[in-house]
């Protein structure tokens, strides 16, 4: 798709002629589509069709939409004075930009696919019938997507099929068990129209189709058919677990065994600012959007012990014997970053350069500049140092949206909700705790159910961090109203202090840390204090705008 010349569906229109004797001629225009004609041809349709994929390209609060979610779960937080950062402290109502953006996003995206679906039936006499349905596929699969997150972040929505004329226009909301019924029967559909892989970088494939099913389902507790999809992609043999975990994130995950979807980005056409969004102040990033002190200790030792367990762990050296797959994540104090070591304490006044094969010492913007370190941490995760410097500001990197890592986790967590604990559990899950770039240490066999669901629910966090998963996990365990509400923390960062806690925080089983036992805490940075209303806060506000343009709809409890 990134060959391809990217294009905006165009919006037919019925011109109508007076005729000098008061008789109405309708005539179509010669040099453009119209609502008679669009669709004459295949090329029509792929374009259309393209248009429905860049509803892909949502950058909402700077960052991909898909991931911005996780700036409101206690793995991430973002600095701009945002409505974003109003979500992540409960404090959302129905003319939230950034809750509101994603209903009208969405829905536009669905209205594409609805005037597909309904204007284009007629040319599948036309073209071949198996290119139309691929292409109708690829297009029914982006509905049931968008609707897919529509029904977890509103509950109950409009659900929408087809084209709506005026009168029809007043809709109201239908159940989350319908609309997630009507995603997962046209996912169940499609997959049979659609290629296991394609050659076509970014377009949907049935891999990507299966993928989707083993999410929702999952998500909406429907255990078999999670299971049952994920292990037919499983058993596919189409993808393989990538040895390289930080380089699916990177320019080199096109390539990359384990990826099923990136979207695709184009220069000149579609670019993004990730870099300058992750980034340090001295690889001419802004740092706006940061990870948590909380997100760094839920990561284990080596040994697979919590760290307030492992023998391991050592307060003053406090990221040594950790899970590779934390600086594989996140840009940690002491680890490189473009060509500086970076460092984050006051008094690191100055730091390493890299300049070829030399080390110089240079000034240190990240110890003291007020829009640097706040909690002293920054995201590794989807950029690639090829960014740096020309593209820091328009990166045409393309980014993971679907991979066999979650597949496999969608079906241990299925397979353990449904108590069915049987060797291959085990056998996915230690597929990615021993990917080359990992060992993590192999679980073994006889565990209990319970057992089981905490270590898949923090392999979760570990392995999926920063791919938009958290906030939903989260919010399907029921837990958010546990891991959200309290102070947002950095890192110790006072001047004359070693920078690190005294001890390590105690872990829950869950993963969630607690700073309750330490005595240097209070030194600890605080970026934001959140809360969430359990009675209001699992589901966001309808638009208030959607609420006086369609009387139809009802708003969602508490707003």
């Amino acid at each position: 798709m990134k060959k391809l010349i990217i294009y905006t569906i165009l919006i037919p229109a019925l011109i109508l002629t007076t005729a000098c004797d008061d008789e109405y001629l309708e005539r179509l225009p010669l040099d453009s589509p119209s609502s008679e004609t669009y669709f004459a041809n295949e090329t029509e349709l792929e374009m259309a069709v393209t248009g429905v994929y860049n509803r892909l390209w949502y950058f909402p609060a700077g960052i991909a939409w898909f991931l911005s979610f996780d700036f409101a779960s206690d793995d991430g937080w973002d600095r701009n004075g945002s409505t974003l950062q109003a979500l992540g402290r409960g404090e959302q109502n129905a003319d939230n930009g950034f809750t509101n953006g994603f209903w009208s996003h969405f829905y536009r995206g669905i209205n594409r696919v609805n005037y597909i679906t309904s204007k284009s039936i007629e040319l599948r006499q036309k073209m071949d019938p198996d290119d139309y349905d691929r292409l109708v596929g690829e297009a029914r699969f982006l509905r049931a997507f968008y609707y897919s997150y529509l029904a977890e972040l509103y509950g109950d929505v409009p659900l929408i099929t087809s084209t709506l004329t005026l009168e029809d226009s007043q809709t109201p909301r239908a159940s989350k068990e319908a609309v997630i019924d009507f995603v997962l029967s046209e996912l169940d559909e499609v997959k049979n129209y659609l290629p296991m892989n394609a050659s076509d970088k970014g377009r949907v494939t049935k891999g990507v189709v299966l993928a989707l099913i083993s999410r929702v389902a999952l998500w909406n507790e429907r255990w078999e058919v999670s299971a049952s999809a994920a292990k037919e992609l499983i058993d596919s043999g189409a993808y393989q677990i990538d040895p390289d975990y930080q380089g699916m994130f990177t320019f080199a995950g096109d390539n990359s065994p384990e990826v099923i979807m990136r979207i695709q980005y184009l220069r000149g056409v579609a670019t993004h600012n990730m870099p300058r969004n992750f980034w340090s102040r001295m690889a001419l990033g802004h740092s706006n959007k940061k990870p948590p002190q909380d997100m760094v200790d839920t990561y284990h030792c080596i040994d697979g012990l919590p760290i307030d367990e492992s023998p391991l762990y050592k307060p003053n050296s406090p990221f040594e014997n950790r899970d590779p797959r934390l600086g594989h994540t996140l840009v940690l104090p002491g680890s490189r970053l473009v060509n500086w070591i970076y460092e984050t304490h006051r008094d690191s006044t100055m730091t390493w350069e890299f300049r070829g094969d030399e080390m110089i010492r240079v000034p240190n913007i990240e110890a003291q500049h007020a829009y640097a370190s706040f909690t002293g941490y920054l995201y590794r995760k989807h950029v690639d140092v090829a960014n740096y410097p020309t593209d820091v500001g328009s990166s045409d990197q393309n980014l993971t949206i679907f991979r066999l890592g979650e597949v496999l986790l969608n079906y241990v967590e299925a397979k353990v909700e449904l108590n069915q604990l049987d060797e291959s559990v085990y056998e996915a899950i230690n597929a990615i705790r021993s990917r080359e770039s990992v060992q993590m240490p192999l679980l073994e066999a006889g565990k209990t159910q319970g057992e089981l669901r905490n270590i898949v629910r923090k392999e979760r966090r570990h392995e999926l961090g920063m791919e938009g998963f958290r906030y939903f996990d989260i919010r399907r365990w029921r837990i958010a109203e546990d891991v959200i509400p309290g102070p947002v923390r950095g890192r110790v960062n006072r001047y004359g202090e070693g920078g690190w806690l005294n001890s390590a925080p105690m872990i829950d089983e869950m993963g969630t840390p607690s700073y309750d036992n330490i005595s240097n805490a209070s030194e600890m940075v605080v970026v934001e204090t959140r809360a969430f209303n359990p009675e209001r806060d699992y589901l966001w506000p309808i638009p208030r705008i959607e609420l006086e343009t369609n009387t139809a709809l009802t708003q969602n409890p508490g707003y």
